[in-house]
């Protein structure tokens, strides 16, 4: 769907049209206190009103209660004086006809939707047409409800099966011939393809080498050489350009993502970097890191970095702004500072769990990994310690039997348990040696556990669903999917949460339970994670005028201890969808997403 469509469905002559039953009279009022008490009197009518009788009353009666509860907080004083925009004034103002020009298509597609909803005029798009319902049971009604099964998942298969995975035999083919593309052009052998310090000492971190081994924009090229003189962070190893496609091609849209900058990233790095009243910091870990090396935010567990950098840079770090480069010496801590942090935990007897993490902590020598893990399992009151690592996607070969020996051998069962986080975002990236690296793990004992954050690049109809699918298939469990933080640098990897919502609901669900184990999440700055599914944990306040939802999250422990609500303004679902017709999606298949909150 073009702008031109959106701003054609969504301006103020079908906002008027759309609202002549809510809105009626609403230009004679004497005051905005009278507005604001008329629009809401309607809203609760509305609310009563019955079914019109299309669809099931349950359902329609669901999603009148959920838009008469956004408009009420969209017209309540208190969102207005937290935003500080009048939706109610700019109603009014509509209504006598007064031009607001600062009010955008995102707001009246919200605006619309939400009114559609409340007055019972919003369709229902199913997943396929359905049979009308007779008065059957038994045997005969569980019948009938397989064959809608069978067509659900028809339906579900044919759209995961329009996205790419590394463990298909075309893929498998094209990565082989990849790697030995991009062996012949550095000049080494299958030998060092196996051998994971071949990879770092090769790690590729400029724009022309990039270009010598697979296809690459030349805006791309340039924006990575703009990163690069301004010391922001890049880097990919070997294997991970053997995953990228020779030509342009959609299938490894995600995997470029993760590594080739976007423009506004750039700029807005470049601009704010130097800039001491600008902080990159958004989880405020200055402010949760009592001592160096470590960040608590919960009362149990601790973060540990004993590294700060990676053999790959992820464009949308939430460290990214201490990162200056791939492999950079400084960025490992030195034996002092780990045995400070590491004597502070063993101080903190309510600490039971540690993450390692940094930085990719499997960077470390064995010998390293194998000390730090012995001076962590000697303190007594630790029985769970996790590595946070992506090594199982961008060096696999890392996973070593003898890595895998070294995490086993701290295993105590009853008493201490080892398990691996890792970051994996799409299907493509998962290739056979990634599935040997897992098994290496698991034969150990070792558990493996995925956070997937959930950006533009993965959001498709049933792309994460693929995801979840294939990682149980190789033994990872799903555990998050992570709504991109809120950071301005990666405003172009961010979802609205209404999409995150829309996916675990329509998409996840229709998936068995173990594959489907990961709980949708967002990180509030220097507090910690705030589950989505539990609505009770945010309100959505109001829409701003360029069609930014904004919402007031609850802090985890806000009945414990008195403290601070955040508030967050999310990205534009208009927006979204048209950056998604741009890639070829049906913008109508995502309808129900305006329902969300």
């Amino acid at each position: 769907m073009s702008k031109w469509l959106y701003e054609k469905l969504y301006n103020v002559e079908a906002f008027k049209k759309e609202g002549q039953t809510l809105f009626e009279g609403i230009e004679n009022c004497r005051n905005i206190k009278s507005v604001r008490e008329t629009l809401l009197r309607r809203i609760a009518r509305l609310f009563r009103s019955p079914s019109r009788g299309e669809y099931p009353a349950a359902q329609e009666l669901i999603r009148k209660r959920d838009c008469s509860l956004i408009l009420h907080n969209v017209f309540s004083e208190r969102s207005e004086a937290i935003s500080g925009f009048n939706a109610v004034k700019a109603i009014w103002d509509i209504t006598r006809g007064k031009a607001r020009e600062d009010l955008k298509p995102g707001f009246y597609a919200e605006m619309i939707n939400w009114i559609k909803g409340i007055e019972g005029r919003a369709d229902f798009h199913f997943l396929f047409e359905q049979k009308k319902k007779t008065m059957i049971s038994g045997r005969e009604k569980a019948m009938a409800r397989s064959d809608e099964l069978d067509q659900i998942w028809k339906i579900v298969e044919k759209k995961m099966g329009s996205y790419a995975d590394g463990l298909t035999e075309e893929s498998q083919r094209f990565r082989k011939k990849q790697k030995e593309r991009i062996l012949k052009t550095i000049g080494a052998t299958e030998t060092d393809w196996q051998n994971w310090k071949w990879h770092i000492r090769n790690v590729v971190t400029d724009a022309d080498t990039v270009r010598s081994l697979t296809y690459i924009e030349e805006e791309q090229c340039d924006l990575i050489q703009t990163a690069r003189k301004e010391k922001l962070p890049f880097g990919i190893t070997p294997y991970y350009l053997s995953l990228m496609e020779n030509e342009p091609n959609m299938r490894d849209m995600a995997i470029r993502a993760q590594v080739f900058p976007p423009k506004d990233y750039v700029q807005h790095m470049a601009a704010n970097r130097k800039n001491s009243n600008h902080s990159f910091d958004f989880m405020l870990e200055s402010d949760t890191s009592p001592i160096d090396l470590i960040t608590r935010r919960y009362p149990n567990v601790v973060i540990l970095k004993p590294v700060m950098t990676c053999p790959q840079i992820c464009v949308y770090c939430q460290r990214n702004w201490e990162i200056e480069q791939v492999m950079a010496p400084h960025s490992f801590a030195g034996e002092d500072e780990i045995n400070k942090a590491i004597d502070w935990i063993r101080d903190h007897t309510a600490i039971r769990e540690v993450l390692v993490t940094g930085g990719d902590p499997f960077i470390l020598s064995d010998s390293k990994i194998e000390s730090l893990l012995k001076r962590l399992s000697d303190i007594k009151h630790i029985d769970l310690i996790r590595f946070g690592s992506r090594v199982l996607v961008t060096l696999p070969m890392r996973i070593t039997d003898r890595l895998a020996d070294i995490l086993g051998k701290f295993r105590e069962p009853g008493k201490r348990d080892i398990a691996v986080m890792t970051h994996i975002e799409h299907p493509y990236e998962i290739t056979n040696d990634t599935v040997m690296a897992v098994d290496r793990l698991k034969r150990q004992g070792i558990s493996i556990y995925n956070q997937q954050v959930y950006t533009f690049y993965t959001s498709r109809r049933f792309e994460s669903t693929l995801l979840r699918v294939i990682l149980r298939r190789i033994g990872i469990d799903p555990y998050y999917t992570f709504m991109p933080k809120g950071k301005e640098e990666t405003n172009s990897y961010r979802v609205p949460l209404a999409r995150i919502l829309q996916e675990q609901k329509e998409e996840a669900r229709l998936v068995p339970g173990l594959r489907r184990t990961d709980a949708p999440v967002f990180n509030i700055p220097g507090l910690g994670k705030n589950y989505l599914l539990a609505r009770q944990h945010r309100d959505l306040l109001t829409i701003l005028p360029d069609g930014k939802r904004m919402y007031e999250f609850h802090p985890w422990d806000m009945n414990l201890i008195s403290c601070e609500t955040f508030l967050y303004s999310d990205i534009s679902i208009l927006d979204y969808l048209e950056r998604l017709s741009m890639i070829g999606e049906d913008p109508s298949d995502y309808d129900s997403i305006w329902f969300f909150l």
